[in-house]
């Protein structure tokens, strides 16, 4: 009888076991859905992020709103910040949060708002990717309309915004990167940790002497063939027009328009594969 109760119980366990797993997977299938923006851009999402992306959208439309109301141009920045290539994703973010300071600065902090995607407030949950924030940022880039009415400009960030984070002069540049690499290492925990995961003093060296730029990342590919798809529908609605069309400007220079009607390859979007 103890043999047959046993028996029993591990059938029991192994059914329910089943049952779990099957529940699993078909919520892991089913949070993955395709979600296309106005302007006809793609992502392979989960579907569970989609009220909170929908919300953070929501606020950051009425931080530059307020921005606007304050008088000032409102402009966004693409920055890489991904350590994909070599990078790191905290040198990253101290970049992006320099060339922002930058940027206001050198136009006017008075006059200009610029919205840095490194901020906290941009974060999702745990576990989302690089489409799940694409999502997000396409929905605030394309506007309500499609034609970009909440931004003023664009700015991507090249490898200038780079150098003057490291103090790079043109003299022995991927030295000091060494010597950055170097005294990080022995200063800052997270650093230590990320080079003994695999990341080499080379790689870093490599990455940010001859790659550090939005030329590399794959956000920022989108997000310039989203800012194309916005121009060339300013460019044929009869408000706007070429003459309002969103400026552009790469590495702190303005773009020909030969570049910014371009396109570049897509970084994270596209549709769930069936």
């Amino acid at each position: 009888m103890m043999v047959a109760r046993q028996a029993c119980a591990y059938a029991v366990a192994a059914l329910l076991g089943a049952c779990v797993a099957i529940a699993a997977n078909g919520t892991a299938n089913a949070a993955k859905a395709t979600e296309c923006t106005k302007i006809n851009v793609c992502y392979c999402v989960n579907a569970e992020f989609r009220p909170t992306i929908d919300a953070k959208v929501a606020r950051f439309r009425q931080l530059l709103a307020e921005q606007r109301k304050a008088g000032k141009l409102v402009g966004y920045m693409s920055v890489p910040l991904s350590p994909s290539g070599g990078g790191s994703f905290d040198v990253n973010k101290e970049v992006a949060e320099g060339a922002k300071m930058a940027i206001e600065k050198r136009f006017g902090g008075e006059q200009v708002f610029v919205l840095n995607p490194g901020t906290l407030d941009a974060d999702l949950p745990s576990g989302a990717s690089g489409a799940d924030y694409m999502l997000m940022w396409t929905s605030l880039l394309e506007g309500p309309n499609g034609l970009g009415e909440d931004l003023d400009f664009a700015y991507f960030v090249g490898p200038q915004d780079f150098a003057r984070y490291f103090a790079l002069d043109g003299n022995s540049d991927m030295a000091k990167i060494d010597q950055f690499f170097d005294k990080r290492v022995k200063t800052n925990t997270s650093f230590e940790k990320a080079a003994k995961d695999g990341l080499s003093k080379t790689a870093f060296r490599n990455y940010y002497a001859l790659k550090a730029s939005t030329a590399f990342s794959r956000g920022a590919h989108d997000e310039w063939n989203i800012i194309r798809t916005v121009n060339e529908r300013r460019r044929n609605d009869s408000k706007y027009g070429i003459a309002n069309q969103l400026p552009v400007l790469f590495d702190g220079l303005g773009i020909a328009p030969s570049g910014w009607e371009t396109t570049v390859s897509d970084g994270y979007a596209g549709k769930c594969a069936m």
